[in-house]
């Protein structure tokens, strides 16, 4: 697979509390692996959330004995969850600190995906579709049938989330596995870029373009044109 990664702070933000991970080497017993944090908490709080989850999982993964993705992927985003709730305890100016997480792994021909919070994943062949599902307020209250679908972008509570990695003990993760077909992107990112960009651009964009890399790249630039409110983080891969 081809895979590429990039993190922007965006057009309003003071710091950048994104932290994105790809590689499409094997990351102890996994193939590859792709991971977007959306940190919250503060000015320090949540760069170091979504740097202490993305790093913790990659230390969690290098030397775990388990072999299954789902699993492994749990086991880590725990571990992960333990070690920013303890970093939080340590100094209170972290208090509240959290972050969203989205992995993904490719193996043998299926996409596994582990998913908390508002960041998200999608498949694009033909169509693009989301794969994971937001665990915000909005999203609660499309489900309960509150807030029309099309209204969900632009609710002034669209940015609360219900569940975030280092909040509490134990983390509620959503899993999920996809059949994959050669010629697949997938697509990881934060809400910087789902907030600035409507679906079928970002379908537009990636099926246009020449490479991941030209994609990730452009899709940053259209999200910073439509007013860049947000960190904006993306990790494209082709199958």
């Amino acid at each position: 697979m081809k895979v590429y990664s990039v993190t922007d702070i965006g057009r309003r933000r003071a710091s950048n509390q994104d932290f994105v991970y790809a590689s499409d080497q094997p990351v102890g017993n996994l193939p590859n692996l792709m991971i977007v944090a959306d940190g919250m908490g503060g000015h320090n709080g949540g760069d170091l959330a979504s740097r202490c989850t993305v790093e913790s999982i990659i230390e969690y993964l290098e030397q775990a004995q388990e072999k299954r993705p789902i699993p492994l992927l749990s086991e880590a985003i725990h571990f992960a969850n333990d070690c920013v709730i303890e970093k939080a305890a340590a100094d209170r100016s972290l208090e509240g600190m959290g972050t969203t997480v989205v992995a993904a792994v490719i193996k043998d021909g299926y996409l596994y995906v582990a998913n908390v919070g508002d960041s998200r994943l999608y498949l694009i062949d033909q169509e693009i579709s989301q794969i994971t599902r937001d665990h915000s307020l909005v999203e609660e209250m499309v489900r309960m049938g509150e807030l029309q679908r099309k209204d969900a972008r632009s609710h002034p509570d669209k940015n609360v989330i219900t569940r975030a990695v280092g909040v509490k003990a134990p983390v509620r993760v959503d899993f999920f596995d996809v059949k994959l077909e050669a010629g697949d992107h997938i697509l990881l990112c934060s809400d910087g870029l789902t907030n600035m960009v409507e679906d079928a651009e970002i379908l537009r964009i990636v099926k246009n373009c020449h490479s991941p890399k030209e994609a990730a790249q452009y899709l940053v630039n259209e999200a910073n044109k439509n007013g860049g409110k947000d960190n904006i983080s993306v990790v494209l891969a082709e199958v």
